[in-house]
């Protein structure tokens, strides 16, 4: 299990810093969406980094060593960053949204200081949203005669059934039903605009329109793998929330191998982020290979053209 686990950390940890190092080094890569993709990868890496080896151990050793104090950074900080996670990912829907239904709105209105605010503000309402409920125990309201400690290293975060049923519907439902309708708006939108451009095609061949023509297939494509990321949250976290919403209602009887198990689940998206760019995006791979062979430490390869392969 450490093994396993060690591995996963390992494929996470690495996974992200390269994601970092890739938008945050190639200056064509700085763009609004890649800053929000940026920011993402960062709560990735801190997960993998930070939460992650501590759940380690407590799921291999089914005890917690390190205090009580530290059990609450510990889940608070776990909390901060699943928070986190899904506001970027609302943030991504929002940006891919007026990036291809409003093409001109965004060109004009979406800059990368408005983003990197917007990114502050929700970092800011994630930690003390993280902080706020683990260090206010008022998920633990009417549940504390329910808590039987099997070892005194016990770190095992419970909900009461009302904060159970909030958390999932404010922090993952309600949210996570917006994103997806945003993204049936979006590809519905596209879908028009790539016929109408087709059409311009088929009788100008003008090079604007040529222009116009790869610009939306790569807002249609960039769409796309940041609506399977979605899913792929959606996926990996869903079975946690259910059971915290179900759980109150059974008097918190899901067992702590169960428990670890689904948020061992739901840490692997921070997992499959890095390899789902890999899959989808040429570019990230060509930045990989970069990466790989040493290039990005010569002078000047911050100035790379990435988007065209045999630049590289």
């Amino acid at each position: 299990m450490y093994m396993f686990m060690a591995f996963i950390i390992l494929m996470t940890v690495c996974g992200n810093l390269l994601v970092i190092i890739s938008i945050s080094h190639f200056r064509q890569l700085h763009s609004p969406t890649n800053l929000i993709i940026l920011s993402l990868a960062f709560i990735d890496w801190f997960l993998g980094a930070v939460v992650m080896p501590g759940s380690m151990i407590k799921s291999v050793e089914n005890c917690w060593y390190f205090g009580e104090t530290f059990c609450k950074i510990h889940y608070s900080t776990d909390v901060m960053m699943s928070t986190a996670s899904l506001l970027h990912l609302g943030l991504i829907s929002v940006d891919r949204y007026l990036a291809i239904c409003k093409p001109l709105q965004y060109r004009t209105s979406v800059t990368m200081h408005k983003v990197a605010a917007l990114i502050g503000i929700t970092w800011m309402f994630s930690f003390a949203f993280g902080f706020g409920v683990i260090l206010s125990k008022i998920n633990l309201v009417g549940v504390d005669e329910l808590l039987i400690n099997p070892c005194a290293g016990t770190c095992i975060m419970f909900v009461n059934k009302e904060w159970g049923m909030t958390a999932a519907f404010v922090g993952f439902f309600i949210p996570g039903t917006i994103m997806v309708a945003l993204y049936i708006k979006i590809f519905y939108v596209a879908k028009i605009q790539a016929r109408k451009i087709n059409c311009s095609l088929g009788v100008t061949r003008a090079e604007q329109d040529k222009k116009d023509y790869s610009s939306g297939q790569r807002e249609k494509k960039a769409a796309k793998t940041l609506g399977f990321v979605l899913g792929v949250y959606g996926l990996c976290w869903l079975p946690f929330v259910m059971t915290l919403v179900i759980n109150p209602s059974f008097d918190l009887s899901t067992s702590a191998v169960v428990f670890d198990a689904l948020g061992w689940l739901g840490y692997f998206n921070s997992t499959c982020n890095p390899l789902i760019y890999g899959f989808f995006y040429p570019w990230f791979q060509r930045v990989f290979r970069i990466i790989l062979s040493g290039k990005v430490f010569q002078n000047g390869s911050s100035l790379l053209n990435i988007y065209a392969e045999n630049n590289l």
